[in-house]
């Protein structure tokens, strides 16, 4: 049998993307599986809305949360990991041992020095996605290591800055790129343009407007949801509840999905 790893890579197709599904919870992701994800990831700002926080959890929050989500699926299940939870190239590496462990097919992990904005130097970042990649290779099974370049999202650089740290992390082994959020449609094709790596592809934002077909037409090999999905859940809870308690006015009710068609997808 195929182990989840090898399969997690085989469906990084440059030009043929697949949608990597973000879940908050077993019941997420199992609904995800049985709609036909052919892999989920999990998400730190999604996470952590289900703990009662703003984005941001720790190393143990995650990986209870990834391995609970391993166990209830049969499909690959990535890590969003963050820094890898610490500054260090060794800290990243223990990281993405213990991700191995708990039969995580792969993990991302960005150049930020989280909690701030700011990005890690460069050499440091190469340094860092370095020690995950041999980290990587030391598992028993195939794992899939996704570089993140995501200071354009904060701010904090630019494209030409990001096109040099993502040819660093795919010198110091990455097996994958991502840059979440470039500022246009043509920054994002510039990247894929960049590497034959598989290039991560965020559905947020303006991105959200873009079909797959688009995506799949200027390389990307993947696609994300962050939160996105996560935040969707939240603004119909959001939308219910100002109507419930402002207006006492019951009617968004009417709109939830059948409880049948819920059970029928936890199975």
């Amino acid at each position: 049998m195929t182990d989840l790893g090898t399969q997690f890579r085989a469906l990084h197709q440059r030009g043929n993307p697949f949608i990597l599904a973000n879940a908050w919870d077993i019941g997420s992701a199992k609904m995800l599986q049985n709609l036909g994800a052919q892999a989920v990831a999990t998400s730190s700002a999604a996470q952590a809305f289900t703990l009662g926080k703003p984005d941001g959890v720790t190393r143990d929050e995650a990986l209870t949360h990834a391995q609970d989500l391993v166990r209830a699926l049969d499909i690959p299940v990535s890590g969003d990991f963050e820094n890898g939870f610490g500054d260090s190239p060794d800290d990243v590496a223990e990281t993405i041992r213990l991700a191995g462990e708990i039969g995580l097919a792969g993990v991302c992990i960005e150049d930020i020095a989280l909690p701030s904005d700011a990005p890690y130097d460069v050499a440091l970042a190469a340094e860092r996605i370095k020690a995950a990649a041999s980290a990587a290779c030391a598992l028993k099974n195939d794992f899939f290591l996704l570089a993140r370049a995501d200071g354009i999202m904060h701010g904090v650089y630019d494209l030409a800055e990001a096109l040099n740290r993502i040819k660093a992390f795919e010198d110091a082994g990455a097996d994958g790129l991502y840059v979440p959020l470039p500022a246009s449609w043509e920054d994002l094709a510039t990247i894929c343009a960049s590497t034959n790596l598989p290039v991560n592809a965020l559905a947020a934002g303006p991105y959200a407007q873009r079909r797959k077909s688009e995506f799949a037409a200027i390389g990307v090999a993947r696609i994300s949801l962050g939160s996105s999905l996560a935040r969707v859940t939240h603004r119909a809870l959001y939308d219910a509840a100002n109507t419930m308690l402002r207006d006492g006015d019951f009617t968004p009710l009417a709109n939830g999905i059948s409880s049948d068609v819920i059970d029928n997808l936890l199975v």
